[in-house]
């Protein structure tokens, strides 16, 4: 009898760590692309990408994006899902005339530019505190709903990017229900970041029991467990029936005070999966898993307004 399949996400980088914070954080395409080989290697079968300028600073630029999943590509055929919320840094960020700063809604929608077969929809508004400011994300209904419309049209998955309850029951609910998205619908449920982000739960057991058993039917999920609710986050998921994540991008440490490799944390996660009774999915399998390539017919009804 085989064993069932477990979808292993490595989210290298991130939109907000530096290397000062972590000197194996990969931020530049060759980098980057090594680490994902390396993890595609030790059993990952989707990577999530954020791109950053030659400065580090996070960016949506599709020609970025391009240039490391071309290099991604060349090595491997792991699932590639490039990010459209960019990050609290670089040029993702700008200072509006009454002084509040934003993720720029502009730059953000880059993110879909680059032939990924999958991108991040963080159907969400929150404010995430970095750096001494307070940024907004603000992705409204109708922000939600182009994005999810100019994903169909691309032929792009989403991956539903939700931090609290209501972005399941509001945003996702609605624009799956619409047709906006085609079953199954992979939502990646981030918790343990309400620190830095407004609007978002901390990781508990009941926490996340609660927020699976509000997913629309048809779903299936991963869990991105911040810092150290990565680990026993990604646990309790394989317990509920769900696939897991690890990579710098969440978690830049390997145990209490010792930074981590994206490798190290891919190769754990993938060791205790196996422990657990179940087998490290192929981005083959993965992709029948989560219904990819994605049929690139657009609805009329589904036109852009």
């Amino acid at each position: 009898m085989s064993k069932p399949k477990v979808i292993v996400t490595i989210a290298p980088t991130g939109g907000m760590a530096f290397k000062s914070q972590n000197p194996h954080l990969p931020t530049q395409p060759d980098e980057i692309a090594r680490d994902v080989y390396d993890c595609y290697n030790a059993g990952a079968s989707v990577v999530a990408i954020h791109a950053r300028r030659p400065d580090d600073g996070a960016t949506c630029d599709p020609a970025i994006y391009r240039d490391i999943n071309r290099r991604i590509r060349d090595k491997c055929d792991i699932v590639i899902n490039n990010s459209t919320g960019g990050g609290v840094h670089g040029e993702m960020i700008g200072q509006a005339e009454n002084g509040y700063w934003e993720i720029l809604w502009e730059e953000r929608l880059k993110g879909m530019d680059a032939g990924a077969e999958m991108c991040t929809l963080d159907a969400t508004t929150i404010i995430a505190s970095f750096g001494g400011k307070e940024i907004l994300m603000h992705t409204s209904p109708e922000r939600s709903r182009h994005l999810a419309v100019e994903m169909k049209k691309r032929g792009i998955k989403p991956e539903w990017e939700v931090f609290s309850p209501t972005h399941i029951v509001q945003d996702l609910a609605t624009l799956t229900a619409a047709g906006f998205d085609d079953e199954p619908f992979f939502v990646n449920l981030v918790l343990g970041v309400h620190r830095g982000f407004q609007n978002a739960m901390p990781y508990t057991p009941r926490v996340l029991q609660s927020m699976v058993d509000l997913l629309p039917k048809g779903s299936i999920f991963c869990v991105s467990g911040i810092g150290p609710a990565q680990l026993p986050s990604a646990m309790n998921s394989l317990l509920l029936g769900g696939h897991v994540r690890v990579g710098l991008e969440d978690n830049l440490y390997y145990e209490q005070g010792v930074l981590a490799t994206n490798q190290q944390l891919t190769e754990r996660v993938v060791r205790l999966v196996r422990e657990m009774g179940f087998e490290p999915a192929t981005p083959a399998e993965a992709r029948e898993i989560m219904g990819l390539p994605r049929n690139r017919e657009v609805l009329p009804e589904f036109a852009v307004r």
